[in-house]
């Protein structure tokens, strides 16, 4: 059945001119389907550059919305139209705009885990992988709203040692993650170095031994002389990981941190969204030009 629905979707894709992008917290089956699978810094750049008509985007909406930013002569569909993620939804257009209201001489800084709502609203868009250098970029005498992850950005700004004014999101899988799971999986893999991502509560990064975007963890595992490492992430990154280095162990420092709108996406659901180009996804053109600004500055600055 399942080697059914595979060929079902590699016929699809041909026909409809189809690129599948994954983000690594998908499930295993759609990782291997995908013909390309990598953190959001690297989903955005591939989204930017695939030359097919159509981009079936694995992943959660503001992804999805970032490929249509960046794309927008593309289709972009999303197989389950329900995948969201709770901390792109903790900050709105409107609440940024009360907040630089406040500050008005600001620059405003949004992760990329953000609506295209939201982006459009900010100067400037960063990833996990490339937040410490973009922060670390600009004018030290300007104050910086970062939203909505207060976690990356305490991370960023203890880093860097400057204060950044902090909207009080968080993602809801990182936090799960605990100081225990940490000291338990050192004593049932001592030795094994601890990656947590920077999306992780600063009690967590302190007790881990690296703090790093998806796309970094993956650097490190291939330069690392280690063969065993402890990753305190979303457990989707495993199979990534195992994929590309078969003969390195990883082992999740909580089975329990699993995002539960990243598994939304399924294999039949994939299938039926090339069948009937399902669902679209679309921004506003005014938004999405004021959106795409922030991200091509991004680029600018990189």
């Amino acid at each position: 059945m399942t080697q059914d629905i595979i060929s079902k979707i590699q016929q699809l894709k041909a026909e409809r001119d189809a690129i599948i992008l994954a983000h690594n917290y998908q499930i295993a089956e759609i990782q291997d389907v995908a013909d390309f699978t990598g953190d959001s810094l690297e989903l955005s750049r591939k989204a930017a550059e695939v030359k097919e008509s159509v981009i079936v985007f694995c992943g959660v909406h503001f992804m999805a919305e970032t490929a249509a930013i960046l794309a927008p002569e593309k289709t972009v569909l999303l197989p389950d139209k329900n995948s969201g993620c709770p901390m792109a939804n903790m900050i709105t257009a409107d609440q940024l705009r009360e907040l630089k209201a406040q500050h008005p001489d600001a620059l405003v800084v949004c992760y990329v885990n953000s609506t295209a709502d939201v982006k459009a609203e900010c100067d400037y868009c960063c990833t996990s992988g490339n937040a410490l250098k973009l922060v670390g970029a600009l004018p030290r005498d300007r104050e910086i709203i970062f939203v909505p992850d207060r976690h990356l950005g305490s991370f960023v700004a203890e880093m860097l040692d400057r204060e950044l004014i902090l909207w009080p999101g968080y993602c809801a899988t990182h936090v799960r993650i605990t100081v225990e799971d940490i000291e338990k999986a050192r004593i049932a893999h001592p030795g094994a170095p601890v990656i947590v991502h920077p999306e992780c509560p600063k009690m967590l990064r302190d007790a881990a031994d690296y703090s790093l975007s998806t796309g970094q963890m993956v650097a490190l595992a291939a330069e690392s002389d280690c063969n065993e490492f402890l990753m305190g992430t979303e457990v989707g990154m495993l199979h990534r990981l195992k994929t590309d280095f078969p003969n390195k162990e990883f082992y999740p420092v909580a089975e329990h941190a699993v995002c539960p709108n990243m598994k939304k996406n399924t294999l039949e659901k994939l299938l039926w969204s090339l069948e009937n180009m399902e669902t679209v996804i679309t921004v506003p053109e005014d938004v999405a030009s004021r959106a795409l600004k922030s991200l091509e500055n991004m680029v600018a600055v990189l």
